[in-house]
């Protein structure tokens, strides 16, 4: 008893004043750990430890535990934290599955050899919602009045959860006109939790359909799902509009839609229709079946039991009509005309193109006189946007030929001659030469009608040369005159000079045999007038040309060699 009394005089004389007290936040149902931290002016190792709480709120105080050095602690508390406190390694009290009335001043008083010192704690426990709901969300609202959007709630929370409305991610801020949010608090008398409640009444606009509204725990990443709703208004306006794409041909079905921006839109509309009146349930769509050019004009449309509320479009139904004369297949002959006759008749303007063998013209064909040159497939395409129209006919121009032209041409190097005999005709003509005959025979392709026949010669004389063309349906000839070649090649100067030399040998060589057969006498001048009329006999028949000059000597040789064919030297 003695020492007990004067360690108490001790404690008393040593004691001082307690320290400022700090908060400590603890969560709802996990263990709370408060330090011990007296600020001790001595050193050394102290020697007794003890915790107490204080409930301000309550009215009560207590102590918790005691610990002396060296031995375990003891629990001396006596109501529902017995079974739930312990100390720590460092002296820290330890409050297992916290609650609500856990939340107190809990004191550290430490005894040292040469002091005391406290330390007190004051306990918060928070709890955060588990989850955040919206309900009772309308199906429809109607525009300009005041709604209830929904209920957004929060359960079980210290401190109680400070709700917050969202559209379209946008915190919504109460005005009290048109924005109107209204809280309520519950407190649960077994725990003490707080449950939070946030109505809210909007008043909708045309502007906020397709708007997300959702609610949240203020600085919390808890969230509600977000909900939108429909949202009616009435009609106001009506537009009539064409549905069918593009032009609007005539003999195609035309469908109208009579559109309302009301909603939900009206359930039967009334389209006017030229003086007649239609009314459709249930759709809000007409069409104009098979329409005609006559079915241009001016529509409406409204609502039934509103005709106030009326649209109006003008449509326009298109047509093209095109004829062209001639047509199909067409034969004529060449010089005769033919007039071309296009009409047409269509809703807009037009654009013509004419092609001639899938060639583009450049303008409408004319046929005044007709050339060979014209024969061919004529198309005419008129266009009106997507609306095409094509026409055609086949001209076939047929006559007897006609050489346009005949014409000589030396070569470039001089060694021969080139006739072109140019003829134009159909059906094709066939090309005959007539006086001479010739290597490199060339025919030109077969072209609008003409052709061109080419025949490579080397004549020995002037000859009279004539061209024949003929076909199905008639003949036409021409002559030309066709100078002979003096020498073989102009270019080969050596060759020349050799053919100079072997000419003078020849003569000489004649002069000798004639000398000889001077000598001989009238033995050897049978022998040369037989010679010369062998020289005579063969230049008669060199040649197949006609020259118009007889011959002196026998009547029957005369008739003989003019009657023989004539061919030229090639």
């Amino acid at each position: 008893m003695h020492s007990a009394a004067i360690l108490a005089g001790v404690f008393l004389s040593l004691l001082h004043q307690v320290c400022a007290t700090e908060d400590l936040i603890s969560q709802y149902g996990e263990t709370i750990r408060i330090p011990c931290n007296p600020k001790a002016s001595g050193t050394g190792e102290p020697f007794l430890i003890k915790w107490k709480y204080e409930d301000k709120v309550g009215g009560t105080s207590g102590d918790l535990l005691v610990k002396q050095k060296g031995n375990n602690a003891t629990i001396t508390a006596s109501d529902d934290l017995k079974d739930r406190v312990s100390i720590g390694e460092d002296d820290s009290l330890l409050i297992a599955s916290a609650v609500l009335s856990d939340q107190k001043t809990y004191t550290c008083m430490m005894v040292m050899p040469t002091d005391i010192s406290e330390h007190s704690v004051q306990v918060l426990v928070h709890k955060s919602p588990e989850a955040v709901e919206l309900t009772n969300n309308p199906a429809a609202v109607e525009t300009g009045k005041l709604t209830t959007i929904g209920k957004c709630s929060a359960g079980d929370a210290n401190p109680a959860a400070k709700l917050t409305w969202f559209r379209n991610e946008e915190p919504l801020e109460q005005d009290g006109t048109d924005i109107v949010i209204t809280v309520s608090e519950t407190v649960d008398p077994a725990t003490g939790l707080t449950s939070s409640v946030s109505e809210l009444q909007y008043s909708v606009g045309k502007e906020d359909m397709g708007a997300l509204f959702s609610c949240g725990v203020q600085d919390s990443a808890l969230r509600s799902k977000a909900v939108d709703f429909t949202i009616n208004y009435p009609t106001e306006k009506v537009v009539l509009e064409v549905v069918t794409p593009g032009l609007l041909l005539e003999g195609a079905d035309v469908t109208l839609r009579c559109r309302a921006d009301g909603n939900p839109p009206p359930i039967s509309y009334i389209f006017y229709l030229q003086g007649e009146e239609v009314t459709v349930e249930d759709k809000d769509s007409y069409t104009l079946e098979e329409a005609t050019r006559d079915a241009s004009g001016e529509y409406k449309c409204s609502p039934s039991g509103n005709p106030s509320l009326l649209a109006s479009h003008n449509i326009t139904i298109h047509y093209l009509d095109v004829t062209l004369s001639p047509s199909g297949n067409l034969v004529k002959a060449a010089g005769e005309t033919v007039p071309i006759t296009l009409e047409k008749d269509a809703s807009g303007k037009v654009t013509v193109a004419w092609t001639k063998n899938n060639a583009s013209l450049t303008a409408e064909p004319q046929f005044a006189q007709l050339k060979y040159s014209d024969s061919g497939l004529y198309e005419c395409k008129v266009s009106m946007g997507e609306l095409v129209s094509t026409h055609s006919f086949e001209l076939l121009v047929k006559g007897a030929p006609v050489i346009t032209s005949l014409r000589e041409e030396l070569s470039a190097d001089g060694a021969h001659k080139v006739l072109s005999c140019e003829a134009e005709g159909f059906p094709k003509p066939t090309v005959e030469w007539s006086g001479i005959n010739g290597t490199n025979v060339e025919e030109s392709d077969y072209v609008d009608g003409k052709v061109i026949h080419q025949l490579t010669v080397v004549p020995r004389a002037n000859l009279t040369v004539t061209c024949i063309v003929m076909n199905d349906l008639g003949t036409d000839s021409k002559t030309t005159e066709v100078s002979s070649l003096s020498v073989v090649s102009h270019n080969d100067d050596t060759e020349m000079k050799r053919m100079d030399k072997q000419d003078q040998t020849e003569e000489s060589g004649d002069q000798a045999k004639l000398a000889v057969g001077i000598v001989v006498g009238l033995i050897l001048a049978t022998l040369a007038v037989g010679l010369g009329y062998w020289f005579y006999i063969k230049k008669s028949k060199q040649g197949s040309w006609k020259t118009g000059e007889k011959e002196t000597g026998d009547t029957e040789e005369s008739k003989k060699l003019e009657e023989a064919p004539q061919k030229a030297e090639v």
